[in-house]
């Protein structure tokens, strides 16, 4: 029997509460619904047709874009279901450009793990032969068509969480594909580097700029001063992936592995955070005083200051005249070091782990 808040899921009463639908309260009961499209910030969009369930009187719907009601009987995992998503993950990796082991997302990868989970072994589909160029020309992340499932994350919190809408679905049917505008490249668009689509993307379609190469042709450079400038939110996460307690301190170790690697110095960025408050109050003092360019704005994140330069130049002479805390110790270790180490400036390259 079900109550009036209650639905009969996979044959037990699961509580509705104030879930808005479907695919909430079947997660809201442990259990693992697979989806590619859906994000709880996002709009619903329910096109990778994975959260399929089973509705006693209505047959196989997606379970994102179902409202919970009361007395419903819902099964997530009958054999025609999982038919289904096994078919429906094959047809996206005959459309995907399978480089796994090389891939930056291999560890993270949600297509590599649902099609491991249904057993999407083999592929039973003809593969795409044609493969789209690859841009890399945005100084922070690199886009690769071939390995994009369509599922329209990066469309839509760039669109509605960002407010930029840098990225959109153009064409149709089989040549559907996510892009630019007029297909430009990320770095000749309206992107401010912001990272939100990385963030979301479920697959390597879109991934961080990796610049580990030069860093280790640096250190294997014995002309080259190597110095490091570490932030700390970057050492909070370091800490969490291997696997220490949460805002458990991991300095230590970071500067002991630096330094094993080959680096030569190492430095907390924040240092430059506090050199940033004192110069930006100092700043704010000066423009309240004369009562000219108010309100302040901070200028720390270079993300936010691209977007202001594209979309409200108007307020550009509010925005304060310092650099971000890296930006600052970057350039503070450009000039101090190579006076205490007898070195010119050019020799000495600074890596920034933020």
């Amino acid at each position: 029997m079900t109550g009036n808040d209650t639905i009969m899921l996979n044959g037990r009463s699961a509580k509705i509460g104030s879930k808005e639908n479907l695919l909430e309260v079947i997660r809201s009961n442990g259990i693992d619904m697979p989806t590619f499209c859906y994000h709880s910030k996002l709009s619903v969009y329910g096109a990778c047709r994975l959260c399929l369930v089973d509705i006693e009187g209505r047959g196989i719907v997606t379970s994102c874009t179902t409202n919970p009601e009361s007395g419903m009987v819902v099964n997530t995992n009958t054999a025609e279901i999982r038919k289904i998503r096994k078919t429906t993950i094959e047809l996206l990796l005959a459309n995907h450009d399978i480089s796994c082991p090389t891939c930056p997302k291999a560890d993270v990868c949600q297509l590599l793990k649902l099609a491991d989970r249904f057993g999407a072994d083999p592929v039973r589909y003809r593969r795409r032969s044609e493969m789209v160029p690859i841009d890399a020309s945005s100084p922070s992340l690199v886009r690769d068509p071939n390995k994009c499932i369509l599922c329209g994350d990066c469309v839509r919190v760039c669109d509605e969480i960002q407010g930029i809408g840098v990225l959109d679905f153009a064409h149709r049917g089989g040549n559907s594909q996510v892009t630019s505008a007029f297909n430009q490249e990320m770095d000749s668009g309206e992107c401010v580097n912001c990272g939100q689509c990385i963030n979301v993307c479920p697959t390597g379609a879109l991934v961080i700029k990796s610049e580990v190469d030069k860093v280790w042709a640096a250190i294997h450079d014995p002309s080259v001063l190597v110095v490091v400038q570490v932030a700390p939110a970057a050492r909070t996460g370091i800490t969490e992936i291997f696997g220490l307690s949460p805002g458990e301190t991991s300095m230590g170790q970071v500067v002991a592995a630096l330094k094993m690697m080959g680096v030569n110095r190492v430095y907390d960025t924040a240092f430059a955070a506090d050199l940033t408050v004192i110069e930006e109050a100092t700043e704010f003092l000066e423009r309240f005083r004369t009562g000219e360019r108010l309100p302040q704005f901070t200028s720390c994140c270079p993300a936010w200051v691209k977007f202001a330069e594209q979309h409200y130049p108007e307020l550009l002479d509010n925005l304060s005249t310092c650099r971000s805390p890296q930006q600052m110790l970057g350039s503070l270790l450009k000039r101090e070091v190579p006076k205490e180490a007898d070195v010119t400036p050019d020799k000495v390259f600074v890596v920034s782990i933020m």
